[in-house]
């Protein structure tokens, strides 16, 4: 049983990236759950092992396999399934450990981003008391590596996946757009001879690869770089944000 749970962001791959709160809080921890993804991403699993070198911790740590997504189930019912799965993964690696102290989960990035944790762990049974540290979103470090804002001076940013660009296209009313969860490359789809794009992966980490410009110009060669670099480490984390030239001061 999960008596207090800490979800600790840790930003995207450097441990430079993890907040004094988020080092400390890792360094209190009692027992820290790993998730393991699958064959050709233990570097995932690493790079966590890695953070709790760093902090200091002494914490039990406990691996646990993650589910697969169902790919026959609607995208709805596949994801409220796959976070059950998740959910109970968690209790049963915990079973026969003794936890006498708060738990942790070192989450990517932010846990408040476009990241399920809190919703997974509300489906504890009991449900534990819950604290969040929060850490570097892939956002931040997209336009830190890139060196430029996230906002058009007074103009609005909106932040959406890349099923809903496949889906929906160009929000309206949009002059920023951030990209995120995008596993299809979905800028591919836009036809608008305008864009511009700022891509990056692995952002913070010694693989980082960046690339900007028109996008009708890097489209083709932002997709062959990601391909290559899948390829090459068995994983990738990407995202990207979209805007036009007037927006690009």
């Amino acid at each position: 049983m999960i008596d207090t749970l800490w979800l600790i962001g840790i930003g995207t791959g450097s441990p430079a990236h993890v907040t004094m709160e988020g080092m400390q809080a890792i360094r209190e921890a009692s027992v820290i759950l790993v998730p393991h993804k699958g064959a050709g991403k233990d570097d995932l699993a690493s790079l966590r092992h890695g953070i709790i070198a760093a902090a200091g911790s002494t914490a039990r740590i406990v691996p646990f396999d993650y589910p697969i997504r169902d790919p026959a189930l609607p995208y709805l019912e596949r994801v409220e399934r796959w976070h059950d799965e998740i959910a109970a993964r968690w209790q049963t690696a915990l079973a026969d450990v003794g936890v006498s102290g708060p738990v942790a989960l070192l989450v990517w990035g932010d846990p408040s981003l476009y990241d399920s944790t809190i919703r997974i762990a509300r489906r504890l049974t009991p449900q534990p008391t819950l604290r969040v540290v929060p850490g570097i979103t892939a956002v931040q470090a997209l336009t830190a590596a890139h060196g430029i804002p996230l906002n058009d001076v007074n103009g609005p940013i909106q932040i959406t996946t890349g099923r809903r660009l496949r889906d929906h296209g160009w929000p309206n009313g949009a002059t920023r757009l951030v990209v995120m969860l995008d596993g299809e490359a979905s800028f591919q789809h836009l036809d608008d001879p305008d864009l511009l794009i700022w891509w990056g992966a692995y952002l913070g980490m010694p693989e980082q690869v960046l690339d900007h410009g028109p996008l009708a110009d890097v489209a083709a060669r932002i997709v062959a770089t990601r391909q290559a670099a899948r390829a090459q480490h068995g994983w990738i984390m990407d995202t990207y944000l979209l805007g036009r030239p007037q927006d690009a001061h």
